[in-house]
């Protein structure tokens, strides 16, 4: 089959690859109707080959059909329309129970001290091959596949692999109070869709912060009050339009991936400049991601208020301002989205209308031969990509 495979630093390629197998008898195996590009990928393409192997397949948010199924699985069979939840959990665990789905005690990757494996992300969370491929082996057939129904395009469902949990944890960890407000740092695809969810549930003053115009006009149209984090009086100018305190909640949906930090980013290429085993080794001790947009939503958030933490860093040493977390009384949430804590939620949304835009959230649609292009693109954040769908 055709897969999309590292190579090192921004290369990316499609190559053949063996096809999956049922290894377990509750595998299934899927063939993939739509892939994304998620912007934990450019991770992977940027600053982590420490964490992988060149020929890793990548990617992990895939949905489409039931190909083959192992012999005790019963809640699917071929033909099945399913999307694959990014976090590998059992469903039936202590932690899967509790709604903890990312933290799942069958899947942990104990080796490296982290919680549930993922689908194409690299050493630290299994090294499991990924879903932008042309088939995927997933395991725990009767628990993880989400079963979505015929008829809407892809477009509708895929983003329940990420996307959309995702965006609805960030969300719903923030607990904005009603009639609220609620500032979120960065219109990527999973700040935008965390703009559209908060509007969704009733929060009446939403404000989003970037710096790339195409993503401030797509919140924008969706009634978003849109502001650029180059204003040099940002701080100031959020507080006018929440009662002079700042705002109720904060978003970081930036992560380590964020504009504005030169000695982190210095960081980043001297860890590219490292042999791997030294370089694996500086990343899980010291200090090396671009905290702006966490140190912004800081100074952002009113006293008393709560950081929702969804962009993923990746620092073990990170330095943290607790003095004035401790001084406003901050409350700080975060974590990997719990995919099947929020399905039942978010389902059906996308099967009685659309309303949160899923059908035009994609910017580009691409054969999987060009998802180098792709990358790129979304890398350089340039032809107005924002978000990337391929299809195998």
């Amino acid at each position: 089959m055709k897969a999309v495979t590292w190579h090192g630093k921004r290369d990316v390629r499609v190559d053949d690859v063996p096809d999956p197998i049922i290894k377990e008898p509750t595998d299934v195996v899927v063939r993939v109707t739509s892939t994304g590009i998620c912007g934990s990928d450019l991770h992977l393409y940027e600053v982590m080959g420490p964490f992988i192997d060149e020929g890793d397949i990548l990617g992990h948010e895939a949905m489409g059909v039931v190909e083959e199924v192992g012999a005790q699985v019963t809640e699917v069979k071929p033909g099945d329309r399913v999307v694959v939840p990014f976090n590998i959990s059992c469903g039936t665990c202590f932690m899967c129970g509790q709604g903890l789905q990312s933290q799942c005690e069958t899947t942990q990757v104990r080796e490296q001290g982290t919680g549930a494996a993922l689908f194409g992300y690299t050493k630290l969370y299994g090294q499991v091959p990924g879903g932008q491929a042309e088939f995927l082996r997933v395991p725990f057939g009767n628990t993880l596949p989400i079963k979505v129904p015929e008829g809407p395009p892809d477009d509708r469902f895929v983003y329940l692999s990420d996307v959309l949990p995702t965006a609805w944890q960030a969300v719903e960890y923030a607990n904005v109070p009603e009639g609220g407000s609620l500032v979120v740092l960065g219109l990527g695809p999973i700040g935008d869709m965390a703009c559209r969810v908060a509007k969704q549930k009733g929060v009446a003053n939403v404000i989003g912060v970037d710096l790339v115009p195409e993503r401030m006009a797509r919140a924008r149209q969706r009634g978003v009050t849109v502001m650029n984090v180059r204003d040099s009086h940002l701080v100031e100018h959020v507080k006018d339009l929440t009662d002079g305190r700042g705002p109720d909640a904060v978003i970081d949906a930036v992560g380590m991936e964020a504009h504005g930090a030169p000695v982190a980013k210095l960081a980043h290429q001297a860890v590219g400049l490292l042999p791997d085993a030294i370089a694996a080794r500086f990343m899980k001790t010291a200090g090396v991601d671009r905290l702006h947009a966490l140190r912004l939503a800081i100074d952002l958030v009113r006293r008393g208020g709560t950081i929702s933490v969804v962009g993923v860093y990746g620092g073990m040493a990170d330095p943290m301002p607790m003095l004035t977390l401790f001084d406003k009384q901050v409350q700080l949430r975060m974590g990997q989205a719990n995919v099947w804590r929020w399905v039942p939620e978010i389902l059906p949304l996308l099967t009685d209308g659309d309303p949160l835009g899923t059908e035009d959230f994609a910017t580009h649609h691409l054969p999987l031969d060009q998802a180098p292009h792709g990358y790129e693109i979304f890398q350089q954040k340039r032809d107005n990509a924002v978000k990337v769908l391929l299809k195998p």
